[in-house]
């Protein structure tokens, strides 16, 4: 029988490192799964028409029933630093990676989460709930509507299979699509085995960061420090879009780092509802590593150990040289993002005093992230709707005033600049409150919450009739502060 995926191209370069860098086994399928939603904008890059998205050989694909090719799927091997501490071998303990689809802009790999038992799953059962698997679809959507480099989800299969955490639950697959799934800790693995750390650097090199050279017109040493320059340029960028959008992602482990610059392994992450500098997502993290105002520092950690991977190639002085570069690359888009934020044509250097104040205003009078930056754009004409976010009027009030006499220094006029200020502040993000409603919905069958969440992420910036709910802080009643890392 003709296959919906006849007509795709495959590929499976991963597999082509060896069998030293993974254990080839299928997925553990669900029992009869349902598909829940799927990414139809990502199909239709992928080359999946809307009739295969709804064929039963997609279903079962996505529910890790059948491969994309028969004894292909593959689960990696990597190892890492958690929560500042060398935690060793690590690995893909509940995720298949089915290979790559070929699309018009590079291969796709295709990633089955809560796949089931594999040699790296440790202590775990390979599985993935419903709660979990429903947080990492809308995240990853979210993210990709907001701009900010990311892992992306296809599709989100359930079944009434069981799961045992804190209380049973049932379980879920999320498919996650990325150029590559190799992380930070893929490469600490092989640190002190030159071998196959050359191997995989070539690789990533090859396929994902060309313009590092050739490795036959470069030395190993020209290339690390090459790819490495790109790394942290591209983390450093990813991180201040995270600050920037009031994302704190709370596990932000070695092994949860791209190589790539994308946001991978969406677990007890947060868009700060209350603002607080030391917020922290995760009732894991008791020493507020992860805190938001950390997160820039520990990304430079993150870099550090991944540098320290190559100490057999690149002298320390020619490492420390590119990751010298962090903090200007860091700077440099996180100004840009606050410069577009606050609507103005142009950064002073005045500007980061002021922001400054901006954060410990926010800080001190617990205001709601999101809406102190939206409706900061009509602030000069309509005070009351930005001033009711804040506890002491009066503060406020001074903050905006000086404000609006640095906006004055514009050359472009008042409506570009609330143009400018709707166009990089959302008003929807996913807040965990609606994540939970959701949640809650699917967890009794009902799936709508699910699509009416996801249709407004897909367009953060833009008012929505009808969805002027999803744009509203939580109640007290409604209020999530931290989640746990429980999956």
């Amino acid at each position: 029988m003709k296959s919906c995926f006849d007509a795709l191209t495959f590929s499976h370069s991963y597999a082509d490192l060896g069998s030293a860098f993974y254990t080839r086994l299928d997925p553990q399928g669900l029992n009869e799964p349902r598909l829940l939603h799927v990414n139809k904008d990502l199909a239709q890059r992928l080359g999946l028409s809307a009739d295969c998205v709804m064929a039963p050989e997609f279903l079962a694909v996505m529910s890790g029933n059948q491969g994309l090719e028969p004894g292909q799927s593959l689960a990696a091997v990597y190892s890492g630093h958690q929560f500042g501490h060398w935690a060793g071998q690590l690995g893909d303990g509940r995720a298949h990676l089915l290979g790559a689809i070929e699309t018009a802009h590079g291969p796709l790999e295709l990633q089955l989460k809560g796949s089931g038992l594999t040699p790296y799953s440790r202590m775990g059962d390979g599985r993935a709930v419903l709660r979990s698997s429903i947080r990492e679809y809308l995240a990853s959507h979210a993210m990709k509507a907001l701009g900010i480099p990311t892992t992306e989800a296809l599709a989100l299969v359930a079944s009434d299979d069981k799961v045992y955490r804190e209380t049973i639950e049932t379980a879920a697959i999320v498919c996650r699509v990325a150029p590559s799934f190799v992380r930070f800790g893929s490469f600490e693995h092989w640190a002190g085995r030159p071998q196959q750390l050359k191997q995989l650097l070539h690789y990533v090199i090859e396929h994902f960061y060309p313009e590092c050279g050739l490795p036959a017109l470069q030395t190993d040493a020209e290339l690390v420090q090459n790819m490495l320059r790109l790394v942290v340029q591209r983390s450093a960028q990813m991180v201040a879009h995270w600050q920037t959008v009031g994302f704190c992602h709370g596990v932000m482990n070695t092994d949860n780092m791209s190589i790539l610059g994308l946001t991978i392994d969406y677990g007890p992450y947060a868009f700060i509802d209350k603002f607080a500098i030391d917020f922290v997502p995760n009732t894991t993290d008791t020493g507020a590593r992860y805190a938001w105002f950390r997160q820039p520092t520990i990304v430079h950690w993150n870099l550090a150990r991944l540098a320290s991977c190559f100490l057999d190639i690149c002298t320390e002085d020619q490492l420390q040289t590119v990751l010298a570069h962090y903090e200007h690359d860091y700077l440099q888009q996180y100004r840009t993002n606050m410069q577009q934020k606050m609507g103005w044509d142009t950064w002073l250097e005045t500007d980061s005093q002021l922001m400054n104040e901006w954060w410990q205003l926010l800080h001190d009078q617990h205001a709601d992230f999101t809406l102190s930056f939206r409706h900061l754009a009509v602030a000069p004409t309509q005070p009351e709707l930005w001033l009711q976010l804040f506890e002491h009027r009066s503060q406020a009030q001074d903050w905006l005033d000086r404000y609006l006499l640095r906006s004055q220094q514009n050359h472009h006029s008042a409506q570009a600049r609330v143009e400018q200020m709707n166009a990089h502040n959302p008003l929807y993000v996913l807040r965990n409150h609606l994540a939970q409603e959701v949640i809650v919905a699917a967890q009794h069958g009902n799936y709508a919450p699910l699509e009416r969440l996801y249709t407004v992420l897909n367009r953060p910036f833009k008012e929505q009739d009808g969805a002027e709910d999803l744009a509203q802080p939580p109640s007290p009643e409604q209020r999530i502060v931290a989640l746990s890392c429980s999956s």
